[in-house]
């Protein structure tokens, strides 16, 4: 295949495979325009670009892209940092274009040709170079400590840099994932970071984090704030328009509310859909939400007992009634996920899922029937553990205890802090958790790093050969077809084995004052500030 035709059809699968956003139109769901604010007016001058705030209402563990697992710190990442590519999203499809990058070019089937902008530093005055992407590839892929996204170029194997504005990369095998593993921010492989940064802070870099993005990183006050100032030096002609942005750090979304109405905030990051309704029905503020690449699950801890049993598992997948979970926990806004492969993955998604036969639904008899099969015939008492994160708090938990009681699982219910619940869902401290994984633009990200033999983010501890090769090879292929159909084999053993009981795709909102003009919507749980100015 000659390498204009390769690019034809790289260019296609990400344009109609990755990219297809069902708006949740007739749901209450939608892009929703508001009236004129009535906030008090801020305090930024005519004269300037303004500082906004933002309320962020989800954990940040670090600042640094190649460590964090968690989309709320990615949020203010890609504010500070840029990758080779950028998401970019025109209100129907999703692609992958050029950031630091000028231009990307595909020379055949394994070897990409990145021509990086002339002229761009970090927020240190370092240059930004093909000297300095190698330093941050390198970093993610063989780095100590161990990056978590170092699996996204495992298939790397040599970086090649003919002029201080070119870097080559050969993989071993075509990568059909490396448009999304190269982006600056949920891709975090991609994502450059400055070396003299990295070598001055060392293992502080997240809380000195120096990128090239529209943002410099100020401050970061415990429990508190995030503080960002304008980067006079960014490469977009005319951004950013802000001034500087603080991230308040609110971990009770009522008082998120509260402040947005009162205009101590000009935005949420999220808004839990309990309080939805209530955001919609304000003036001062539009939400913004469609149904993102993400699903909802049960987990169960398959290291141990009970759990350890594929009956009981198997029992615990088709108890759960998932319309009553959709009214109850997720207020009639989610659908149903049957596998974990959404919707926006046109290609990978199946629109007749619901009647294909595959994947996991609500029926009480067949779980029942794989309760008597399992070994323990008695009442099984499991610890589900529970915490007010995530877009439903403990809802689901609360809704899923007596779908269990019905087969003889009495889940006993242990609230806990998020910091503890992400340290004890890390250790496998626990029977049952619920969880999302969010912002997921290819089906590779949806399954492999979640539920690889060993993977660090398999946290059910299930472990399938089968399943691993299939998404191995998966990997390598860039027809969509030939891709979908490996991914469908791979999804009906994860679903039979059923290391995870299935539930939602959702919507994922944001919110900004009427006052807030600029934004440009990306439905991978991003905030981008580049473009936003007060008015």
């Amino acid at each position: 295949m000659d390498k204009i035709d390769h690019k034809k059809i790289l260019a296609a699968r990400i344009a109609a495979g990755l990219g297809r956003r069902a708006v949740l139109k007739g749901m209450g769901a939608g892009l929703v325009t508001t009236a004129a604010s009535g906030l008090v007016p801020r305090r930024a001058s005519a004269q300037s670009g303004g500082h906004i705030t933002i309320a962020a209402l989800n954990h940040i563990d670090t600042l640094d892209p190649h460590f964090t697992g968690f989309l709320a710190a990615i949020q203010v990442i890609n504010n500070i940092h840029n990758g080779l590519l950028k998401i970019v999203y025109d209100g129907k499809a999703v692609t992958f274009e050029p950031d630091l990058a000028e231009s990307w070019e595909l020379l055949d089937d394994v070897t990409h040709v990145f021509k990086l902008r002339e002229g761009v530093t970090f927020h240190d005055g370092t240059p930004c170079d093909a000297e300095a992407v190698k330093f941050s590839l390198l970093r993610v892929k063989e780095g100590e400590p161990a990056s978590p996204h170092a699996w996204k170029l495992s298939l790397l194997e040599t970086i090649e840099i003919p002029d201080p504005l070119t870097i080559k990369l050969t993989f071993s095998t075509p990568y059909a994932f490396l448009p999304v593993a190269l982006n600056g921010s949920t891709g975090r492989a991609g994502t450059i970071v400055s070396p003299a940064a990295v070598q001055k802070y060392g293992a502080d870099y997240g809380r000195n984090p120096v990128g090239t993005g529209p943002f410099k990183f100020v401050s970061w006050r415990e429990n508190d704030a995030i503080e960002l100032e304008k980067n006079p030096d960014y490469f977009e002609e005319g951004l950013p328009k802000l001034d500087g942005a603080t991230w308040k750090l609110m971990k009770e979304p009522s008082s998120a509310v509260a402040a947005l109405m009162a205009g101590q905030v000009d935005g949420m990051t999220d808004c839990p859909m309990q309080l939805v309704s209530q955001v919609d029905a304000f003036p001062g503020a539009t939400l913004y939400g469609e149904i993102e690449g993400n699903y909802t699950f049960v987990g169960m801890n398959t290291r141990k007992a009970p759990f350890d049993d594929i009956n009981l598992r198997r029992a615990v997948a088709w108890a759960l009634d998932r319309e009553t979970l959709l009214k109850q926990a997720y207020f009639g806004r989610a659908i149903q996920a049957f596998t974990p492969i959404s919707p926006p993955m046109t290609g990978f998604y199946d629109p007749e899922i619901a009647t294909s036969g595959r994947g996991q639904w609500f029926d009480l008899d067949k779980a029942k029937e794989f309760r008597a099969k399992a070994a323990n015939q008695g009442e099984i008492e499991a610890v589900y553990m529970m915490s007010e994160r995530g877009p439903v708090g403990t809802r689901i938990a609360q809704t899923v205890a007596p779908m269990l009681a019905k087969i003889g699982i009495k889940a006993k219910l242990e609230l806990i802090e998020p910091a503890t619940w992400v340290q004890r869902r890390n250790a496998g401290d626990f029977d049952l958790f619920d969880f999302e994984w969010v912002a997921d633009l290819d089906p590779d990200e949806t399954l492999f790093p979640e539920f690889k033999s060993g993977g660090a983010w398999n946290f059910p501890g299930w472990s399938s050969p089968e399943f691993d090769d299939l998404c191995t090879q998966a990997q390598v292929v860039l027809d969509t077809p030939t891709r979908a159909g490996l991914y469908h084999k791979a999804e009906d053993i994860l679903m039979d084995e059923a290391p995870i009981a299935m539930m939602a795709h959702m919507p994922v909102y944001k919110v900004l004052s009427t006052k807030v003009q600029g934004f440009q919507y990306i439905p991978a749980d991003l905030f981008n500030l580049h473009t936003l100015s007060l008015g």
